[in-house]
């Protein structure tokens, strides 16, 4: 059956499929009156905010790496343009069984990887199992997607996977050991995209070392990444911050426009701007809230994507045991002047969080505890607690401008002013964003606070509470929270919608009231900027964007 029209089997409903693309669709420019089957031509450069850290879909879990990645590879199941709206990826159609164990894919004919090998069933259980069976510094990496999904590896009891089989060359059967709500939506997820099997053989795909707290990637993953997308890989030049990627004359969908595109990486804000004012590249991502306006009055096409994240402040349990105590953590959460922070430093459109997902997603519920300004009553409650004179160890991002977090260093200045004001000392930490800030927080755990966010990956309140909070993570310290767990499991294990929904409220009325693992602090809607002769982006608000409508105009 049609991916599109496909028969919820489970329940009506399974996936609550977000169409939020009217505000995206409506202002990107795709009626550039191109033809659609003819390339422009010329070299289209968008400056990345960061690093990435490879190019392995499977070892990443950061927008700066998932940029080229999605240019490069395809998921089984994508994304309509402008939307959070399922369709068929490499998969044309799937359905599900009864019990949402058993998910059956019908695979495009024709298409090939960029090595010229085939894709077939065979090659996509090549993938399932190549995560499954990952072991030792590889398991150990980077693979946050696959355990929050799938729960482990190979000899976990935990473990989601059961096996995948090529029933023929175009059907893969992936049979999973319980039902679980991510799914299908998760099936879009970048980190599970298709690689060539033989290249990953070839150039040592699951080779990964540990070098003291960070890790080293194979030659598949930093020079050789091969999947089946509209670009190829066309190197990473480390020295001036360049990911060169190749139009895929083979590419099974709409072929891209441009010959060439270049990510070109600029850590600095300003200076992402100044060169998008020189026309030394046509896009930045992210821009500053204040400078949103002044571009779009210069001319300037600012692509506006619906907020579909959220920013939190990360409290780590682990290394300070004041912060185990709750009333500690309602303190940080009530010193936190976060109405004043959406106002002076949040793009237009952000709004306060109350909790850690929309309210566009099931299971928001409008009945949690809120936590008003106060810094009376946070002092009051630090002092019921014996935590007067806390110092705390704050971490945050240098090198990175994130959707959900445009400006770290000012966001970081302004909530550590608001601590100190409670009486809270505040150490701060500035770390790189990859091979620094992410290991320390989500590998070591050697924070007290953090800040961090995440936008939506699909439409499912297990792909944000589940996925921060529904198993122990070092970056919380809250692995002695397993009525959390719990709570959060049963309810992503809830087939039917009404008792799913009803399951999530509740659990996001006791995040704020009983756990409060971290504080909400703002969804905020990202924006991309193009110059005038960019047409054709489709601005995603998963900022998922894929790069092959773009067109460039004389």
């Amino acid at each position: 059956m049609q991916a599109g029209r496909r028969r919820a089997v489970i329940a009506a409903g399974v996936i609550a499929a977000l169409t939020i693309g009217a505000a995206g669709c409506a202002k990107s420019d795709r009626d550039s009156g191109t033809d659609d089957n003819k390339a422009s031509g010329g070299t289209f450069i968008f400056a990345g905010a960061g690093d990435p850290k490879n190019f392995d879909p499977i070892f990443n879990d950061d927008g700066e790496s998932f940029r080229p990645i999605r240019q490069l590879y395809d998921t089984l199941v994508t994304h309509k343009p402008g939307t959070a709206d399922l369709t068929g990826g490499l998969a044309e159609s799937w359905e599900n069984d009864p019990t949402g164990k058993i998910w059956t894919f019908k695979l495009r004919s024709g298409v090939k990887f960029h090595d010229g090998t085939a894709l077939d069933a065979t090659a996509v259980c090549a993938n399932f199992d190549r995560w499954f069976n990952m072991k030792g510094e590889a398991a150990q990496s980077q693979m946050i997607y696959y355990t929050d999904i799938f729960g482990g590896f190979a000899g976990s009891p935990d473990a989601l996977y059961d096996n995948c089989k090529a029933s023929d060359a175009s059907t893969a059967v992936l049979t999973l050991k319980k039902y679980k709500g991510a799914f299908p939506g998760a099936f879009a997820l970048t980190a599970f995209s298709i690689a060539s099997p033989a290249a990953l053989k070839q150039y040592d795909g699951d080779t990964v070392t540990q070098n003291g707290d960070s890790f080293s990637y194979s030659a598949f993953a930093n020079e050789h990444p091969t999947g089946t997308g509209a670009f190829t890989f066309g190197g990473w030049n480390k020295a001036t911050g360049e990911i060169t990627l190749n139009r895929n004359a083979d590419y099974w969908g709409d072929k891209a426009k441009v010959d060439k595109m270049i990510i070109k990486v600029i850590k600095d804000e300003n200076t992402r701007k100044q060169e998008l004012r020189a026309g030394t590249v046509q896009a930045i991502d992210f821009p500053a809230p204040a400078d949103r306006k002044a571009l779009a009055a210069e001319g300037y096409k600012v692509l506006d994507r619906p907020a579909f994240n959220i920013l939190y402040l990360g409290i780590n349990q682990k290394n300070n045991p004041k912060l185990k105590d709750l009333r500690v953590r309602q303190a940080i959460a009530y010193a936190l002047n976060r109405a004043q922070l959406v106002q002076t430093k949040g793009p237009g459109g952000s709004a306060v969080a109350d909790e850690f997902l929309p309210n566009t997603v099931l299971g928001y519920a409008p009945d949690v505890q809120k936590y008003e300004y106060d810094v009376a009553k946070a002092k009051q409650l630090l002092a019921d607690a014996g935590a007067t004179g806390l110092t705390l160890n704050f971490y945050y991002p240098t090198e990175v401008s994130r959707p959900y977090m445009p400006n770290p260093q000012e966001i970081f200045t302004v909530l550590a002013n608001d601590l100190q004001a409670a009486g809270i000392k505040v150490n701060g930490v500035p770390r790189p964003w990859n091979g620094g800030f992410k290991d320390d927080v989500q590998q070591f755990g050697k924070q007290d606070l953090h800040m961090l966010g995440w936008t939506g990956d699909y439409n499912d309140p297990g792909n944000f509470v589940g996925t921060f909070f529904g198993r122990g993570k070092v970056e919380f310290g809250d692995q002695a929270m397993t009525d959390m767990f719990d709570a959060i499991g049963k309810a992503d294990a809830t087939v039917d919608q009404t008792a799913k929904k009803a399951a999530f409220e509740q659990v996001n009325r006791d995040l704020a009231s009983k756990w409060l693992p971290a504080v909400p602090i703002w969804h905020a809607p990202p924006a991309v900027v193009t110059t005038k002769n960019v047409v054709g982006l489709v601005a995603s608000p998963l900022t998922a964007e894929q790069f092959n409508t773009v067109s460039l105009t004389k």
